[in-house]
């Protein structure tokens, strides 16, 4: 393992390595705000989510 780092110098690799992930992070987030149903900032599109939701049933007891 210690050759590899012989090889790339550690601190432009890490800093790679983060600015890549980052970025990746913030793509993925804008694609999801691009899109009506993962918008969490829209508020139009955006509904309660307590709307659809039902109780749960008694729960059996063993006997």
């Amino acid at each position: 393992m210690h050759r590899i780092w012989q090889l790339f110098d550690p601190r432009r690799s890490l800093i790679a390595l983060f600015s890549f992930l980052f970025v990746l992070a913030l793509l993925i987030h804008f694609i999801l705000l691009a899109s009506p149903d993962f918008n969490w900032l829209g508020g139009d599109s955006v509904q309660a989510p307590a709307s659809n939701m039902s109780a749960m049933p008694a729960a059996r007891t063993m006997n």
